[in-house]
């Protein structure tokens, strides 16, 4: 059963809420950011670099191969799951300090709590 109008609506508005508030979705990737096959690519060589790296090392005995091989490794897994930020400049200071549109509804300048919970007693009166 698809959402009605004002219920896609709300959710829209839970999720921008969500997205400046929640510290779990903030740490996470933004829109426009995604995995760049290009850092895969170059993180999985890195990888294969340093189990190469750390093969040698312990098979010839020099602890100083093997650390640095395993650096190279956490490097490459570093970078492999790095998010790219092509055509995103510009968008990390305004995006979190922008209002949303929704703001400007008509409950004035209340916080997004107060709509929801002026909607809740909306609701819960009418029955």
């Amino acid at each position: 059963m698809p959402l009605s109008e004002q219920e896609q609506r709300l959710l829209d508005e839970m999720e921008r809420h969500l997205m400046r508030n929640d510290a779990d979705v903030v740490t996470g990737p933004r829109e426009g950011q995604s995995l760049s096959y290009r850092n895969i690519v170059y993180g999985s060589l890195l990888v294969l670099v340093g189990i190469g790296g750390l093969i040698v090392g312990v098979s010839s005995s020099i602890i100083a191969i093997g650390v640095v091989a395993f650096i190279v490794m956490v490097g490459g897994v570093v970078l492999a799951l790095t998010p790219s930020r092509s055509g995103t400049a510009g968008r990390g200071a305004t995006a979190g300090t922008r209002k949303p549109a929704a703001s400007a509804s008509a409950f004035g300048s209340a916080g997004f709590m107060d709509r929801m919970n002026d909607r809740w007693d909306r609701r819960n009166g009418e029955r």
